[in-house]
């Protein structure tokens, strides 16, 4: 395997360092002909050598008609390369529609099937980019507006300053607050900010505190669930504590939230071979089968709007279970996330 690579460095050396006559030629196509009138020159010169005689005609017209058939074969070799740059040109100006026809299978063929790949993901990762901002502004302008609405009728004499309306007032500012702190959240483990202090944990007493926590939260909005937890007694963890302890607080507070206002909301816990799983359901109607593979992306609510939220709990979730190195996903019947940890 060392010599096999030592051989490729070798290789890789000397085609750097191999001489470049044809770079300041603008075509390619100009250049398969200069290839072509040259190595023809060659043939022909070699040839007359060995022979003696070549006709001058002859000569001349076979490096004419080789001269023709490379531009006209070069035609269809250089058209992608131009379609490609005519293609990274608009899409510096932000169109990403353009695609390159990929119908040859040489270089060229694969160059431009990862051309049309990138301008698909260069596409769908600015179609993300504006829905998150479009949702962002809509999440911010809903409880500043509301809370506005409540100040402003307490300047003005609409409203006095009773506990409900400063409960109001109180609830839209949470709110907000809420929003700013997972976007920061999210940001930071985005960005790969978040270091993972990882250690073996017992699953048990970490679920208890966060039910703990999270009934406290369903009281704050007036939901009187009741939260259980099965087959975590004897079972531990390879994670870091306080992450964990997020993603499993984001998950009771979407099942509490998404589910009836006096349901139940079920923790159960199993251990695999080489995983720990962990279920959070609810008695809700579940995510729609079309829609749980989106689950998991920004301010996506997984066609259940009852409850509230920003929709920004689960994708949280997804990237600090990914840094794990597990799993999340939706299972059925749609009201239960299954979170998977590797085994130490």
């Amino acid at each position: 395997m060392a010599s096999g690579t030592t051989m490729r460095e070798r290789a890789d050396w000397l085609s750097a360092r191999l001489p470049r006559p044809l770079d300041r030629m603008r075509s390619i196509k100009l250049k398969l002909a200069i290839v072509m009138v040259c190595s023809g020159a060659v043939a022909f010169a070699f040839f007359a050598l060995r022979i003696g005689w070549l006709p001058p005609k002859t000569t001349v017209a076979s490096m004419l008609l080789a001269l023709v058939l490379s531009q006209v074969l070069a035609h269809g070799m250089t058209l992608p390369l131009r379609q490609m740059t005519a293609a990274a040109k608009r899409m510096a100006q932000g169109d990403y529609s353009r695609r390159v026809r990929a119908t040859s299978r040489d270089e060229v063929g694969q160059l431009a099937e990862a051309f049309n790949q990138m301008a698909a993901d260069l596409a769908a990762a600015d179609q993300q980019r504006r829905d998150f901002i479009a949702n962002v502004s809509h999440e911010l302008r809903t409880p500043i507006t509301a809370l506005g609405v409540v100040l402003e009728n307490l300047v003005d004499g609409v409203a006095e300053p009773d506990p409900a309306t400063l409960r109001t007032a109180l609830a839209q500012t949470e709110r907000l607050s809420l929003l700013v702190t997972e976007l920061l959240a999210l940001s930071s483990v985005e960005a790969g900010a978040v270091a993972l202090d990882r250690e073996t944990l017992p699953l048990e007493p970490l679920l208890k505190e966060v039910v703990a926590e999270a009934e406290v939260m369903a009281a704050a909005v007036d939901r009187s669930v009741r939260f259980t937890i099965a087959g975590a007694r004897g079972l531990s963890v390879y994670a870091d504590r306080a992450r964990l302890h997020q993603v499993l607080l984001n998950l009771l507070d979407n099942a509490t939230r998404h589910g009836p206002a006096h349901g139940e909301v079920r923790v159960s816990a199993h251990a695999l071979r080489e995983d720990t799983v962990i279920e959070v359901e609810d008695d809700g109607p579940g995510i729609p089968p079309a829609d749980r593979a989106r689950a998991f992306e920004r301010f996506t609510r997984g066609g259940r709007t009852n409850g509230g939220g920003t929709g920004l709990g689960l994708a949280i979730a997804r990237w600090i279970v990914d840094l794990h190195g597990g799993t999340i996903a939706v299972a059925a019947p749609g009201s239960r996330i299954r979170l998977t940890l590797p085994n130490p």
